[in-house]
């Protein structure tokens, strides 16, 4: 990933210019006077749903959530 940066005091760039950039995997970096206002980085895919099940056999106990004793935080 290339990373650009845009003072946008000056630039003649157009908003579909920097979509072009990020369409194509570049970061941008938009300043003001040389002061970083924001970073836009390209949109990833969101994560594949976790499935019920993927792992039989894996078992959760059922005090999981319960709190921890006090002797567990001070020993």
């Amino acid at each position: 990933m290339t990373t650009k940066t845009v003072d946008i005091q000056t630039t003649q760039m157009s908003v579909q210019e920097l979509a072009s950039l990020i369409q194509a995997g570049d970061e941008v970096m938009l300043t003001i006077h040389g002061k970083l206002l924001a970073r836009i980085i390209p949109a990833q895919d969101p994560p594949d749903e976790r499935i019920l099940g993927l792992r039989p056999g894996l078992w959760m106990s059922d005090d999981f959530n319960d709190e921890l004793p006090d002797s567990f935080w001070h020993e």
